[in-house]
């Protein structure tokens, strides 16, 4: 019973951080599980599926943009990551968490630097939070089609930065990091 944690989103200029927490059921192993970084699109989509079904429970939550700009991008994490322990339906008995923070919980938690690619269950969290983030990013794409949010999810790319110039901020960027910030009027 335990519960592996990760997040997805830290580094954008847009979007909510997501987090994901996981519990893999020993009986119904998952293959090829690993950071989600070193996956395909259609391979974490595939692992994303296989999750889901086999998994003793799985939870993901979000801090909005509105909350990471003010909170900060870090505590917003910790927030997301909070939420998402709150969602499982089968409380663990340990969390690991990657990373070197680990959020205020109830439970014994862990931070393991590097846990994305050398634990099963964050390396699952780590799967969830990308897909989820990357299916909202496309999205806001349609919404917002200008900024190219489906090709760079929100990355501070150079297209990414050229779209912020020419048509400044939406409602989805994060006012609290400084290539946003210093388009704002």
């Amino acid at each position: 019973m335990i519960c592996g944690v990760d997040e997805a989103g830290r580094g954008p200029l847009a979007g909510p951080v997501v987090a994901a927490a996981v519990i893999l059921d020993p009986a119904r192993p998952i293959v090829g599980l690993a950071d989600s970084k070193k996956l395909s699109a259609r391979r974490r989509e595939i692992l994303t599926f296989e999750i889901r079904q086999k998994a003793l429970a799985w939870s993901v939550a979000e801090a909005t943009v509105e909350e990471i700009d003010a909170l900060n991008i870090l505590q917003a994490t910790l927030l997301a990551m909070q939420r998402a322990v709150a969602g499982l339906a089968v409380m663990p008995v340990e969390i690991l968490i990657d990373g070197n923070r680990c959020p205020q919980l109830a439970l014994p938690a862990r931070a393991i630097i590097g846990g994305d690619a050398t634990v099963a269950e964050i390396s699952a969290a780590s799967i969830l939070a990308k897909t989820v983030r990357d299916a909202g990013m496309r999205v806001m794409d349609e919404r917002f089609p200008q900024y190219g949010f489906a090709r760079h999810m929100g990355y501070g790319t150079a297209a990414h930065l050229a779209a912020l110039r020419v048509h400044g901020p939406c409602p989805e960027h994060r006012r609290s990091f400084a290539p946003v910030r210093i388009l704002l009027p």
